[in-house]
């Protein structure tokens, strides 16, 4: 069946009060991974049924975040959609940078509105993607994270990989896996540095060996045992077992680096799960085994939490139109589109429970994700209280800047520039300014 083939009865009464939207173009940000590529790939789908020309600018994670935080601060209205996290949405919707979605669907008919189903999405976005009761942003794909390893080479090796491994067994199976003389690494890595970049993996890690990043009164605590005994794994696997040149690869990178067969085990995205089982995309894709993300002394906060979504920009000119692309992207029907057009095991997951009644529920690594999701615990990220609810984030609009800035730390760990206590307090000193400055820190 070719793209834009599947008819389309939600989007009769398209342009709902605003009239007839053909012939309008939107312009939409969004990171550069295959999901995103997809959905490029389907906008013929979407024109047909609208008449809305969609055009899209993929970036690397790092520098879309930075153009387009730019793009609403200024209210440029370069974009009319713009794909942002669970971290950005409530902040940049305290900031009016996003356009609230309730009214827009305060305006749908009932038809509409029973087909789009908004209920089906799941509980956990319609809260994370929401400020003061309305609605942002509407996710495209939720995710936490898991382990990828390879099957044939852990039966070859005489090993087995528990589904709840911890950090100590994964580095044990690191050491033994690891074969540079093969072009195999131990393990593939996130290592450029980037609070969505090599920090997604580092704040897991230092969750579950029980540290946070402040106490209740804001005081950081990124000196301490815990932090640097996670500080201390993640260079092991970083310096020992994982790729050389770590520190510019981000996800897409360890995605080609596992999908070629360069890796015996990746710790990452749930939803590149369809990705490496994809033999069109992955040269592993019969072999690939699915593992809970590790953990060390505490399960609180060792897998993460996200959603790429997309949300409108309070600048934009096409607000009606870009609505109509939110629609048609997180709808039933474009799960159905994907799964008809491109296969099931390439269908944006996490978003809706719908999705896991489809043929996509009967894949091998889709209990470990809906589990993952349904268990990452926002309002317990660490072992000891926290005055924050992110577990790969600190919801503060400083986040950014502290994140960026301690991802660069702990890359010149890697590189040996820092030893691991001149990492710790210079990590310190900068979680102390964060904290004075944006007037968090108690007396």
């Amino acid at each position: 069946m070719a793209a834009g083939s599947v008819a389309a009865p939600w989007l009769a009464g398209c342009g709902g009060g605003g009239g007839d939207l053909s012939g309008s173009e939107i312009t939409i940000a969004a990171v550069n991974n295959p999901q995103m590529e997809d959905m490029q790939s389907l906008a013929d789908d979407f024109k047909k049924k609208t008449g809305i020309t969609a055009r899209f600018q993929f970036l690397p994670e790092n520098d879309l975040r930075q153009k387009v935080t730019q793009d609403v601060s200024l209210n440029a209205g370069n974009f009319d959609i713009v794909m942002v996290g669970a971290y950005e949405t409530p902040i940049w919707a305290q900031s009016q940078w996003l356009e609230p979605l309730n009214p827009f669907f305060d305006e749908m008919s009932q038809k509409e509105s029973n087909t789009y189903d908004l209920e089906d999405v799941l509980p956990t976005w319609r809260t994370a993607l929401s400020y003061e009761d309305q609605l942002y942003s509407l996710p495209f794909y939720g995710e936490s994270s898991c382990l990828f390893y390879r099957k044939d080479l852990f039966e070859e090796a005489g090993l087995k990989m528990p589904m709840r491994p911890t950090y100590e067994e994964v580095t044990n199976f690191a050491r033994e896996l690891n074969d540079p003389e093969s072009g195999v690494s131990g393990i593939a890595q996130r290592g450029l540095p980037g609070w969505g970049a090599n920090m997604a993996n580092i704040m897991i890690m230092i969750n579950t060996f029980g540290g946070r990043w402040y106490d209740m009164d804001w005081r950081p605590q990124l000196t301490t045992p815990e932090v640097k005994a996670a500080l201390e794994q993640h260079t092991e696997l970083a310096t020992k077992y994982a790729q050389s040149g770590i520190n510019s690869d981000n996800f897409p990178e360890c995605l080609t680096l596992f999908s070629s067969g360069k890796a015996a085990m990746w710790s990452d995205a749930t939803v590149a799960g369809g990705l490496v089982s994809d033999p069109k995309e992955s040269e592993v894709a019969d072999n690939v085994g699915f593992a809970y993300a590790p953990t060390a002394v505490t399960p609180n906060g060792s897998h993460w939490l996200w959603a790429w979504s997309l949300g409108i920009e309070a600048a934009s000119k096409n607000k009606e139109a870009a609505f109509e692309f939110l629609k048609w992207a997180t709808s039933k029907d474009y799960i159905k589109l994907v799964g008809e057009e491109l296969g099931y095991n390439r269908v944006p997951p996490g978003t809706r429970n719908s999705t896991y009644d489809t043929p996509y529920g009967e894949n091998p690594w889709t209990e470990v994700e809906l589990t993952s999701i349904e268990t990452a615990d926002l309002d317990n990220p660490t072992r000891d209280p926290v005055p924050y609810k992110g577990i790969q984030y600190i919801p503060i609009p400083e986040w950014q800047q502290l994140g960026d800035a301690v991802g660069r730390l702990s890359a010149s760990v890697v590189t040996g520039d820092l030893t691991i206590d001149e990492m710790q307090q210079r990590a310190q000193d900068e979680a102390l300014k964060v904290a004075k400055q944006g007037k968090y820190l108690k007396s």
